[in-house]
């Protein structure tokens, strides 16, 4: 055991809003809670330009949402670490213990493992520089220009509407699967505007990069393979995420990346839980995690006490 390490009763690796509700659940049950986290807290929930899904505010900007839980993590007396994110973990002994990326040891007698998912990256090879992931950080400057979105799942609709917020010229969705499965009131907004163009069944097959700053994309049918060409301005990704799961490869279960738990939230180890996006289920949402960080923590108070 590390007699230098930093201990409490409950560590939580992950700040989004799934760990941040298990600290408020678990600091409320009187336990000393630390959360470490990767980047900065609130995960992607900050990259989320319009929240109306979750109950209390009709419509909120992701990151004042995720800035407000925060505070309330805060005002309970929860130590937050920040942008020094977990690197090796022993969940063996009776005392769980992580080593941060700069060097940091903590201890806890439970961990609960919120570490969320990250963007899937743009999967075409290119040397076209203007590929962003985040609208909100990258938008403004394409105001009055064409841009492409990729993905038509909500993420890819709602970063679309909120580009058009900011004046771009207009949107080309592109989906390779037959069928967006963004919510239908956003797709029904996206039409609205008359500024959101749809391709579906198609494949963006390559980006060349033009002097002037343009790029060149070849656009390419599933069902057919035709190919038709266009310029934009610039291009936004919005595939999917992937669990950030890597450094539990070989010490907990998982399932395609993801953590394996039961309605509990246990994993395969004693005194380990996990909750959130980075864990095997349906649905992937802010108020599912913020559910799954409750019983995590419920469950993790009454492994400490017992």
């Amino acid at each position: 055991m590390n007699h230098s390490a930093r201990a409490y009763d409950l560590l939580i690796v992950g700040g989004g809003v799934c760990g941040m509700t298990a600290a408020i659940y678990a600091a409320r049950a009187n336990l000393s809670v630390c959360i470490l986290e990767k980047e900065v807290c609130g995960g992607l929930v900050n990259w989320t330009n319009t929240v109306e899904n979750v109950p209390s505010y009709p419509r909120i900007h992701g990151e004042e949402l995720m800035d407000k839980c925060r505070e309330h993590v805060e005002s309970l007396g929860v130590e937050i670490q920040e942008v020094d994110g977990v690197e090796v973990v022993d969940f063996g002994g009776r005392i769980k213990e992580v080593t941060t990326s700069e060097g940091e040891v903590y201890q806890g007698k439970a961990v609960i493992v919120a570490t969320g998912r990250r963007p899937i990256p743009f999967p075409v090879k290119t040397d076209f520089p203007r590929v962003h992931y985040c609208s909100v950080c990258d938008g403004a400057p394409y105001k009055g220009k064409d841009v492409i979105v990729m993905g038509g799942g909500n993420s890819g609709f709602d970063e679309s509407l909120f580009l058009l917020n900011l004046g771009v010229k207009s949107v080309h969705i592109v989906e390779v699967f037959p069928r967006c499965i963004a919510a239908a009131s956003t797709q029904e907004k996206a039409r609205q505007s008359g500024k959101i163009k749809v391709s579906t069944s198609t494949k963006l097959a390559e980006v060349e990069a033009l002097p002037g700053g343009k790029g060149r994309v070849r656009l390419e049918s599933a069902i057919n393979h035709e190919t038709r060409v266009e310029e934009v301005d610039g291009i936004f990704c919005f595939i999917g995420q992937t669990p950030n799961t890597g450094i539990f490869q070989g010490i907990l279960d998982l399932d395609g990346g993801y953590i394996k738990t039961n309605a509990d939230m246990e994993t395969n180890l004693p005194g380990v839980f996990a909750a959130g996006d980075v864990i095997v289920k349906r649905y992937r949402q802010i108020t599912t995690a913020m559910a799954d960080g409750t019983i995590a923590a419920l469950q993790a108070e009454r492994y400490i006490r017992g």
